[in-house]
């Protein structure tokens, strides 16, 4: 990881509201382990968690663009997810990333929050890959 993907990780993290949306994701999959039907949703939450704490320097990437299968009812899973909890994280960090990109400084932080607010739709089925591997992927180095 570059350097500057750590200054701006760490910038995320204790400004950019890195922790909250972090700690908010933490919460979600706490809730829906609570649950046996909501394990599987809540290891999608505890991955985009883990995601969310550090993300410059990282990609959410679909798993079939890995060759792997699509696990059965995955898109159903994605779409239960969203009537349940993924809009609610899509709204706030929406909202989040609006009020970032007023300002100059807070840009990257409010693309950030973007990304985010995008993966609030569809959890399951993702992995995390570093921006290397994942531009690898793009070009087609994996398959």
């Amino acid at each position: 990881m570059s350097p500057l993907n750590v200054i701006l990780n760490v910038a995320w993290f204790l400004l950019g509201g890195g922790i909250f949306a972090s700690l908010l994701w933490g919460v979600a999959g706490i809730l829906l382990f609570l649950t046996v039907v909501g394990i599987p949703f809540g290891i999608a939450a505890f991955r985009i968690a883990n995601f969310t704490a550090f993300p410059f320097g990282r990609q959410l990437v679909d798993i079939t663009e890995l060759g792997e299968e699509e696990v059965f009812g995955t898109t159903l899973m994605n779409v239960l997810w969203v009537i349940l909890a993924g809009i609610w994280l899509f709204i706030i960090h929406l909202i989040a990333a609006a009020s970032l990109c007023l300002t100059i400084i807070g840009i990257p932080f409010g693309i950030a929050h973007f990304k985010l607010a995008i993966a609030s739709f569809a959890p399951l089925g993702k992995t995390i890959l570093s921006t290397e591997e994942a531009e690898k992927l793009d070009n087609d180095e994996y398959a």
